[in-house]
């Protein structure tokens, strides 16, 4: 790794979302996560652009849109567009209290989430392969719980697929998560290496994406 600064995640920084109130808890995710997030964008944009052929931005989650209600987990996104992500296929690695995660994300804002569901409904044998059974699926990114690899059976999974198609709200993310009790042993180093590889094994899931642009 090139990025010597980042040191990893530490107990401290997962308690940042035990903090009341919205302004004290963003006061501390922006003196102490957000500089973390922007050690991983720097270094995993051009890693992800050598990775997907795309020219890929990284975007620090500001939560500008709160008045009330602190974020429960951060994040920092990697889209191929500078000006946001949430309209896009993208990247994220982030926090909650309990966990690191690392997601391929297509999100409810994305026109694309139906054909994208189709693309997945075709290729559910071959993802049933690809992704290993430690990974875990996820209909809903404002929400921590996660369905296994390994408790999908190929019914279900499709059926996960059908309801991106389906449903207006839903959600596609596929990745891992990380327990905060293992997360805070890891060197900078191991938590980097992590990421690269979660992110190289969902990378076909991205590449799928493209069939939608080009059909």
């Amino acid at each position: 790794m090139t990025n010597e600064n980042f040191r990893g995640f530490k107990k401290e920084d997962f308690e940042v979302f035990t903090i009341d109130g919205l302004e004290e808890r963003m006061e501390a995710l922006k003196s102490q996560i957000q500089p973390k997030f922007e050690q991983l964008g720097q270094y995993f944009s051009p890693s992800l652009t050598a990775m997907t052929g795309d020219e890929m931005h990284y975007h620090v989650a500001k939560h500008a849109r709160r008045t009330k209600n602190p974020p429960k987990d951060s994040w920092v996104a990697f889209a191929n567009n500078a000006r946001g992500y949430k309209m896009l296929p993208h990247f994220q690695i982030g926090l909650w209290e309990t966990h690191v995660f690392v997601w391929f994300a297509v999100i409810y804002e994305a026109p694309m989430k139906e054909a994208f569901g189709e693309i997945l409904l075709k290729n559910v044998s071959s993802i049933r392969e690809q992704i290993p059974s430690e990974f875990v699926w996820s209909k809903d990114h404002t929400k921590p719980e996660v369905i296994r690899q390994s408790d999908l059976t190929e019914e279900t999974h499709k059926e996960l697929f059908e309801r991106l198609i389906n449903v207006k709200k839903a959600e596609i993310l596929c990745g891992i998560q990380i327990p905060k009790e293992e997360a805070i042993k890891l060197t900078g180093d191991e938590t980097v290496a992590r990421f690269e590889e979660a992110i190289q094994t969902v990378k076909g899931l991205y590449q799928m994406t493209k069939q939608t642009v080009e059909a």
